[in-house]
């Protein structure tokens, strides 16, 4: 009678659940050991958020320093992919940045026709109006 049941609870471990914030967290974390100058033992990592649709999960990560005191959290937006039992995370198109853009590229500008030299403060995009000086008084 023992046999059996020693069965199934074998059976039930080697089919576990990877539709759950746990699998998720543990692929960000195999993600992330892989990518060299980050030392993941550093921080805490957590799921803020998921969502589940078929073989993929859309996944908000928050990652705060274990070391400072309570900060801002940095968040970053990560696609999983089901690879057996197990979720891995799917390379971006601009894999170089996990914030979007070209490395060394400011993301607040550059894109949507704003100027990337960040030499020329003040500086308008192609085609905008220009604009009086500060210190024109208009009346």
């Amino acid at each position: 009678m023992l046999i059996p049941v020693l069965a199934c609870i074998a059976l039930a471990g080697c089919h576990r659940d990877i539709r759950s914030e746990a699998a998720v967290r543990q692929g960000v974390l195999d993600y992330l050991s892989t990518r060299q100058g980050l030392n993941v033992a550093s921080m805490n990592v957590s799921v803020a958020s998921m969502v589940f649709r078929e073989n993929q999960v859309f996944a908000t990560v928050t990652f705060t320093p274990k070391a400072a005191g309570p900060g801002q959290p940095m968040t970053i937006a990560y696609t999983l992919e089901k690879n057996g039992d197990r979720w891995v995370v799917k390379p971006r198109a601009d894999a170089a940045n996990p914030h979007g853009g070209a490395m060394g590229a400011s993301p607040h500008g550059g894109g949507m026709g704003m100027p990337r030299d960040p030499g020329s403060p003040g500086a308008l995009p192609p085609g905008h109006p220009t604009m009086p000086p500060k210190d024109s008084n208009p009346k």
